[in-house]
């Protein structure tokens, strides 16, 4: 069953050496993560999982083979894109990364009636001043499992928003880590007690599914 599932056994998991093998000759020293708290990788503890949040997971697998990986997660639980930008950008261009995730509009979906056109044309922008810093972007998409209650169209804004984030990373080439399909979502046990953000062993998968489509780039097999 999945409640017994540990980090060592859940086959969506990478162990720390395969997932360092993974990456070992990675070109990036400076990452850094901006918007929200999918990003941040906010989610509850599960038994049979390091405390850990995706990136900051993520951090630890680069920091295997660069040591002098410099890390800065300058993300915020509820910013919109519009926040990200507002807040974060300044930091984000003065720390000049060359591996960059940006988030996926998530909090954009809590309102009444998004407007699925402003909602693009920020996440451009984000796009466009992310990508003048020459680094390698990365994004999510969001899961099945990330439901906010009291809306009751929730499914078709999240499909609509990872078809937002589909198509500019692809204009903009981003590595997108989809999560929309991932089987992950089907666990009973996967979200924390808010019922909307992964718990770790969700954290886990989300960063072992990060370092298989990073190594992708990198030219190697990366579905062990």
């Amino acid at each position: 069953m999945d409640t017994q599932l540990t980090e060592e056994s859940d086959p969506f998991c990478l162990t720390p050496l395969d997932a360092a093998a993974l990456l070992f000759d990675a070109p990036w020293s400076r990452y850094a993560v901006i918007g929200d708290s999918l990003s941040a990788g906010t989610g509850d503890p599960r038994p049979g999982y390091t405390g850990l949040g995706w990136s900051d997971r993520f951090a630890r697998v680069l920091r295997r083979v660069r040591p002098d990986l410099e890390y800065l997660n300058l993300a915020e639980a509820g910013a919109t894109t519009a926040r990200t930008m507002e807040k974060q950008a300044d930091g984000m261009l003065e720390f000049g990364p060359d591996l960059l995730h940006l988030p996926c509009g998530a909090n954009d979906l809590v309102c009444r009636a998004p407007d699925f056109r402003a909602v693009e044309r920020e996440m451009r922008r984000m796009y466009e001043v992310a990508a003048g810093t020459g680094a390698r972007l990365t994004t999510f998409t969001l899961g099945k499992a990330y439901v906010v209650p009291g809306f009751p169209d929730w499914s078709d804004r999240v499909a609509r928003v990872n078809e937002i984030t589909r198509s500019l990373a692809a204009e903009y080439a981003a590595v997108v880590v989809d999560m929309w399909d991932h089987p992950v979502n089907a666990r009973e046990d996967l979200l924390s007690e808010d019922r909307i953000h992964f718990s770790a062993s969700g954290q886990a998968v989300m960063a072992a599914e990060m370092v298989k489509a990073l190594a992708y780039t990198l030219g190697r097999a990366a579905h062990v």
